[in-house]
């Protein structure tokens, strides 16, 4: 009866997109919002002005990149918010294909530019050969520790975790227990 988050989004591309939006924004525009726009299917991350000059969208997806707001770039690097100049798409693209779902639709729309992100899964989540590792110890269908499946694979109870909550965000394994530090919490392949 506990209340299940769970994203149908991955949060690192919903993140990308909202830190270019502020990056890359025509701020010259006056009273252009970003916008932001939640559907049933779908994203909508919206900012204004079009691209710069010379730049395509096919451009972005091999990483080019031109920044238009300087200051902002730079503060947002200072923060950790950008990584490198000219990864976000292809992080964004990454996080969505890693989770099973289509690559960011990326358009020039009058004088804004729109980043969708959708929710329909496209093909099965990525999986590592530990993960991998972690769901054939899950096989059984009797449901096991976070304990026991760290002696299975090898890992540490900590890494273990972290790939059990990636697991779980990806819609692959279930979890039942009454809290985060419940002792007698079970992990189960997701049916």
């Amino acid at each position: 009866m506990r209340r299940k988050e769970r994203w149908s989004l991955p949060p690192a591309a919903v993140r990308e997109a909202v830190v270019n939006a502020v990056a890359h924004a025509d701020y010259s525009q006056r009273g252009a919002p970003i916008r932001v726009a939640i559907f049933d299917d779908r994203l909508e991350v919206e900012s204004p002005g079009l691209l710069p000059f010379g730049l395509t969208v096919d451009d972005l997806v091999r990483g080019v990149s031109k920044l238009r707001n300087r200051v902002v770039g730079r503060v947002f690097h200072e923060l950790g918010l950008i990584e490198q100049w000219g990864s976000g798409i292809q992080c964004m693209a990454a996080a969505c294909r890693d989770s099973g779902l289509a690559p960011p639709m990326l358009e020039e729309i009058g004088t804004r530019f729109r980043v969708t992100l959708h929710t329909a899964r496209t093909e099965k989540p990525r999986v590592d050969p530990t993960d991998q590792a972690v769901l054939d110890s899950l096989a059984g269908g009797d449901g096991h520790t976070t304990r026991e499946i760290a002696e299975a694979i090898g890992l540490t109870l900590r890494a273990t975790r972290t790939r059990l909550a990636r697991l779980v965000a990806n819609g692959l394994v279930r979890e039942i227990g009454t809290s985060p530090q419940d002792p007698r919490r079970r992990y189960f392949l997701a049916d």
